[in-house]
């Protein structure tokens, strides 16, 4: 190589795109364009860390091979070559990295922050050994749209509550504008370094858990997808956001796991159609922009609680919550089996698709944790190990959000009644009978309550409710209260 000229390694994590890549449009810059020294990408597969110590669905890890295989035939159009390096955990990490890099003649290695603990721990071993060798590490915030640690309080402390948060977070906005999109890079020097063979399986994972017809790979579907939410329901978003049986949410969330859209291009496509309003405007675009705040402040609460990486409860004083264990329950909520459709409806949405609807979230996990009072981690590690769209920070929310033992968590006394919830939602149970076709042939309240239709019941394959709803709730609130008076 030229004297001078800089050849960068590109190290692709959960950000598999080439448009508005912070890191590989920087590392781009560093190589000198197409009369530089190149850049080199790579993808680390770990399967041992993510099967084991993750919890990654099957479907998930099939999802990144398909994200793989698009990203790859589009980093070749622009003189990249794609990488692939195996290695069983994470600590393995820094050394396949920067034998890599040395093989490849890379000068520095680019990428995207990941907030994660572990993820964390990994990028500072790797750091460390490229400054060992010599090597230079660049690293960028691309997760999210403003820097963990950049939204605080006017005394510098970290938000554990959500509505002062974005109201900062929309002031910081409002100083310092939109942020930019960064376009795709242009064509790169030549290296001379082939491109490797995406695999078609990773070790330990089942990869006939396929839904290619309900997620499409590659950042050209996701920012079709994007454009055509914002197009046809983005205006209606607030009002149809909780009915599952409508197509009335944007079903992102895949892609932005594995990086294929970043947030930036979902705040800028929503606030040039909102006629570049952040927080008045159309409600339905106001209330989608506040909905991605919140994936925000949960990236943001796993760098300033990191306690919530280790399995523990946000709010310390629920660590030793005296939860039930009663495994027949938990197969029943699992397999969809609790006699209470709403909750039945998602849990067999979530095993037939790898997704479930954000209203069906809170209600199958509110039912986990208060009407069973079963540990909320065993609802969080079942989701983990189902969700094509499984992301620690917005997964851990969730759920403890619904447990009340979480940042910013529902009361323990808010309670919600499966039963209202899907005569509120799902009325007239189309949404139910898609996933839980036994009770097709019912009709009205029938549907939600299906013990209480006498003779019909009896001639359905379809189980008696697992706990009265009454007896769970004043259960769970008497837990709450006699936990809340010891300490």
């Amino acid at each position: 190589m030229r004297r001078g000229i800089v050849r960068t390694l590109m190290w692709f994590r959960a950000d598999l795109r080439t448009l508005d890549n912070v890191a590989l449009h920087e590392a781009c810059l560093a190589a000198g364009g197409a009369s530089g020294g190149g850049v080199v990408a790579v993808f680390t597969i770990c399967p041992d860390q993510w099967l084991h110590e993750h919890d990654w669905a099957d479907i998930k890890a099939e999802f990144i091979l398909r994200n793989l295989r698009e990203l790859g035939e589009r980093l070749t159009k622009l003189r990249i070559p794609l990488k692939i390096l195996e290695t069983p955990r994470f600590d393995g990490v820094p050394k396949a990295l920067l034998k890599l890099a040395k093989d490849c003649a890379c000068d520095a290695v680019f990428f995207n922050d990941e907030y994660e603990i572990n993820e964390r721990l990994r990028d500072e071993a790797v750091i460390e050994a490229f400054e060992d060798a010599g090597l230079k590490t660049r690293r960028f915030t691309d997760q999210v749209v403003f820097e963990p640690g950049s939204v605080r309080t006017k005394e510098g402390k970290a938000y554990s509550v959500y509505s002062p948060f974005r109201r900062r977070w929309e002031s910081i906005w409002h100083e310092e504008g939109m942020p930019p999109v960064r376009p795709e890079p242009q064509k790169q020097a030549e290296t001379g370094i082939e491109p490797d063979a995406i695999p078609e399986t990773i070790r330990g994972f089942n990869m006939d858990k396929a839904r290619e017809d309900l997620w499409p790979a590659g950042e050209k579907h996701a920012m079709h997808r994007l454009k055509q939410f914002i197009s046809a329901r983005l205006d209606a978003y607030k009002d149809e956001r909780d009915f599952p049986a409508i197509n009335g949410t944007s079903t992102l969330s895949p892609y932005l796991t594995v990086g294929a859209l970043s947030p930036r291009q979902c705040f800028a496509a929503a606030y040039e159609a909102n006629g570049e309003k952040l927080d008045k405007g159309s409600r339905g675009a106001v209330h989608w922009m506040q909905e991605l705040v919140w994936r925000e402040f949960y990236k943001h609460v796993l760098i300033a609680f990191p306690r919530v990486c280790k399995g523990r409860s946000f709010r310390p004083e629920y660590d030793t919550m005296p939860w039930r264990e009663d495994d027949e329950q938990f197969r029943a909520w699992c397999e969809g089996r609790t006699g209470y459709p709403i909750v039945d409806a998602g849990m067999r949405q979530l095993a037939q698709t790898g997704w479930m609807h954000n209203r069906l979230r809170m209600i199958v996990a509110m039912f986990l944790s208060k009407h069973l009072f079963l540990d909320w981690r065993l609802g969080e590690r079942h989701f983990m190990r189902r969700l094509i769209d499984g992301d620690l920070a917005q997964n851990n929310g969730g759920w403890q959000w619904s447990a009340s033992t979480g940042t910013d968590a529902a009361p323990y006394f808010r309670i919600y009644n499966p039963t209202t919830q899907g005569l509120r939602f799902d009325e007239d149970g189309s949404y139910i009978c898609q996933f839980v076709p036994e009770l097709a042939g019912l009709k009205g309240k029938a549907i939600h309550e299906p013990s209480e239709a006498g003779g019909l019941f009896e001639a359905l394959d379809y189980p008696k409710p697992i706990v009265e709803n009454k007896a769970g709730r004043e259960r769970a609130i008497e837990m709450f209260k006699t936990r809340g008076k010891a300490l």
